[in-house]
């Protein structure tokens, strides 16, 4: 009987569920959009039972899609939005509060109180991380601070928090857990030592008692119970989505760099067994452990990617459709001067501004609808760029390619305006759901369906390169251009 791999891809805006062959290709999938709250500006938020419900039923709905019972399954991989704070009860297993959202920039406040006392320097040499609000510390007090009675009951042990990884193992499973991937991300976890900081939590003032056993990204950590697929199938692999992107891209020795096109963009690097420094706000973060061993990645964040195509969608209502976008803004040469700076939640990397705001620029009484489609596209490749030479700098090597995936890496006019503005090519791999297959190869391992990261490498295939056309004049033109913009949009909302 031929076995498959089943992966859950929670993003930010939508659940998905994919099923894998052997051969690493997707057999199945099934993906549904859930409701995005913003209740305040600069607050986000997600009902965390609009995260399981989507995800289970996505996940039902592929395995019925692929025709297949669970007990073909070999294992489930699981890979997750990451820093979204959920906060829920051990008993019933019931959420407090609605979760908060990675770019929610409601505790930029407290983050500032931190770095005005001096705190930021021991909170990036031990995490990796900038002081930011992005990161789940600060949000995580601010629910134990916020909702009545929570503090009290974490102490007493009653209470779990977890990244949305560990809501998910939670409700399949019960056990209360997450993988070094994710931990990396919450600004609690030191990365050298692999193990909840004891000094970080007295700073954000956390009990121990609240937090999850920290796993391996590639192990098995429980059964999803019988009621959810009606048999039992191994939870064999945990990572947050942007660490199994760069698994899934083959990325698994230093110096290869990838960049996934979702909500947000992020880039990240390999950068060998040990921690990376870096010197131009970049992150050092776990990529994940496999069979006792830890890989560490260099990454830069940028908060707005696809999510500001949704914005042209659902804010101003100029396309109906996410893909309508590309025609639109292929339908004018250029953006006529206009640049869109889209910091809706704050600039992320390298630029590290939670008061940032949006900002359009250049516009003239002849911008039209297709102008600025054309500018909140380039504005991702504008982003991404900025990461590529931060990263440059930090890790003083030559970087010969980028490979791309996630959603917006199917718009050729984006890929061929970001190699443009890279100067070295963008790969496209034949299958761009990487996040979901990253998690799929970690669960696999951890269970003998693949026996090595050089079997799944083997599996990586160019779907189409980039090679770039534009002369080096105009790249930097266009480059001081976008920075210019920026400035524009920084500070903006500042107390």
């Amino acid at each position: 009987m031929d076995r498959y791999i089943l992966a859950l891809d929670q993003g930010t805006t939508s659940s998905r569920a994919i099923v894998f062959d052997h051969a690493g290709l997707p057999v199945a999938s099934c993906q549904r959009e859930f409701p995005q709250h913003f209740p305040q500006p600069g607050w986000v938020e997600h009902d965390p039972l609009d995260i399981w419900q989507s995800q289970l039923a996505c996940a039902r709905e592929a395995l019925r899609q692929a025709n297949l019972q669970a007990s073909q399954l070999a294992a489930i991989g699981i890979a997750n939005q990451r820093e979204t704070t959920v906060l829920w009860d051990r008993a019933s297993g019931e959420a407090l509060a609605p979760a908060i959202v990675w770019q929610d920039r409601r505790t930029a406040d407290a983050c500032d109180r931190l770095r005005a006392a001096g705190q930021a320097p021991t909170i990036q040499e031990r995490t990796g991380l900038e002081l930011d609000a992005y990161f789940s510390a600060t949000k995580l007090q601010w629910l134990l601070d916020h909702v009545p009675g929570a503090r009290g009951r974490a102490e007493r042990g009653e209470l779990a928090f977890g990244t949305v990884d560990s809501w998910l193992v939670f409700r399949l499973c019960g056990r209360h857990v997450t993988d070094a991937s994710n931990a990396s991300r919450t600004m609690l976890f030191n990365i050298h030592t692999l193990r909840w900081d004891e000094e970080l939590l007295d700073l954000f003032a956390i009990p121990k008692a609240v937090l999850p056993e920290v796993v391996a990204s590639s192990d098995v950590v429980g059964l999803a119970a019988d009621a959810w697929f009606g048999h039992p199938v191994p939870i064999a692999g945990i990572a947050g989505d942007q660490q199994a992107a760069t698994f899934g891209q083959a990325c698994h020795r230093k110096g290869l760099v990838k960049n996934t096109y979702g909500t947000g963009c992020f880039m990240l690097m390999h950068a060998g067994d040990r921690p990376p420094v870096s010197h131009n706000r970049l992150l050092a973060t776990v990529g994940w452990t496999v069979g006792g061993a830890t890989d560490y990645l260099l990454e830069g964040s940028v908060f707005m990617g696809g999510a500001t195509v949704q914005w042209l969608r659902d804010g101003l209502g100029i396309i109906k459709r996410s893909a309508d976008v590309e025609p639109l803004a292929l339908s004018v040469p250029d953006s006529g001067g206009v640049m869109l700076v889209p910091a809706f939640t704050g600039l992320g990397a390298p630029h590290w501004d939670p008061y940032a705001r949006g900002a359009i620029v250049g516009m003239t009484r002849g911008t039209t609808a297709a102008h600025i489609a054309r500018a909140a596209v380039e504005a991702i490749a504008y982003q991404s760029a900025e990461l590529l030479d931060a990263m440059r700098k930090d890790a003083a090597c030559a970087v010969t390619e980028m490979r791309a995936d996630g959603g917006a890496a199917r718009n050729d006019m984006l890929m061929q305006f970001q190699a443009d503005l890279l100067g070295i090519p963008v790969v496209r791999p034949r299958v761009t759901e990487t996040t979901a297959l990253g998690a799929a190869y970690l669960a696999g391992l951890a269970v003998g369906f693949w026996e090595s990261g050089e079997d799944i490498a083997r599996q990586w295939q160019v779907d189409r390169r980039y090679e770039p056309a534009m002369r080096e004049a105009e790249r930097a033109e266009r480059l001081a251009r976008w920075a210019k913009a920026v400035a524009h949009a920084k500070d903006w909302a500042a107390p």
